[in-house]
């Protein structure tokens, strides 16, 4: 997915500074990418053909994917603002349904 593309999904993006951090790939997706895993292709899919972790509902709810990421000790935080020491997600959705995550370091 291109920048158009990802901003056409994430309009506010517009209005933040954001970079690329890798191509699109069939290997990996957004969401394997922010659980630090550039070999398997992360998704809920009620098939089990992507990797999802197996204690977490396979479900396409953002519930699920905070529970995933649970698994791997990210915690919910109070603020997106930026702290020393801490590695931070971001999830987003659209229409109800997660979708991309950013990884900040």
């Amino acid at each position: 997915m291109g920048k158009r593309e990802i901003e056409n999904w994430f309009p506010q993006l517009t209005e933040t500074y954001y970079v690329i951090t890798s191509p699109e790939t069939p290997e990996y997706n957004c969401i394997a990418w922010a659980a630090c895993d550039s070999e398997a292709w992360w998704w809920p899919d009620p098939f089990n053909v992507a990797f999802w972790p197996s204690d977490i509902p396979r479900e396409e709810t953002l519930e699920a994917f905070i529970k995933a990421y649970n698994s791997l000790r990210y915690v919910l935080c109070d603020t997106q603002d930026y702290e020393e020491g801490f590695e931070k997600i971001a999830l987003y959705e659209k229409n109800g349904k997660p979708g991309t995550v950013k990884r900040f370091v």
